[in-house]
């Protein structure tokens, strides 16, 4: 369990970090700026990356989290990235990422 601990830290970590980029954003101003866009991205596959390696028993015990999707947008982003559209990486930075910021918090150990 503690890989999985450092994991679900490095997808927490992550994930606060987008809520932190697109602080005070609006969608326009995300669409005309490609750092806060690279930094986006590129925090979506951390979290990604990290979710594809948390263990099927983690997985199970947490299945109120879409690992399913978090991992099939990090495959998109690192393997199609020549089609990525902006649009979807609004929408999941917006919409899924403070969602998955509680439920996270809810699992990690106080102590990390």
């Amino acid at each position: 369990m503690r890989r999985d601990d450092a994991l679900l830290l490095d997808m927490l970590v992550a994930a606060r970090k987008i809520v932190r980029f697109l602080q005070g954003l609006t969608e326009r101003d995300f669409q005309a700026n490609e750092l806060v866009q690279s930094a986006v991205i590129r925090e979506l596959q951390v979290i990604g990356e990290a979710a594809r390696l948390i263990s099927p028993e983690t997985r199970a015990k947490h299945n109120d989290i879409d690992w399913h999707a978090i991992t099939g947008m990090r495959h998109r982003l690192v393997h199609e990235y020549f089609d990525i559209r902006l649009d979807v990486v609004w929408e999941t930075a917006v919409e899924h990422i403070p969602p998955l910021v509680a439920a996270l918090e809810r699992i990690i150990p106080p102590e990390m």
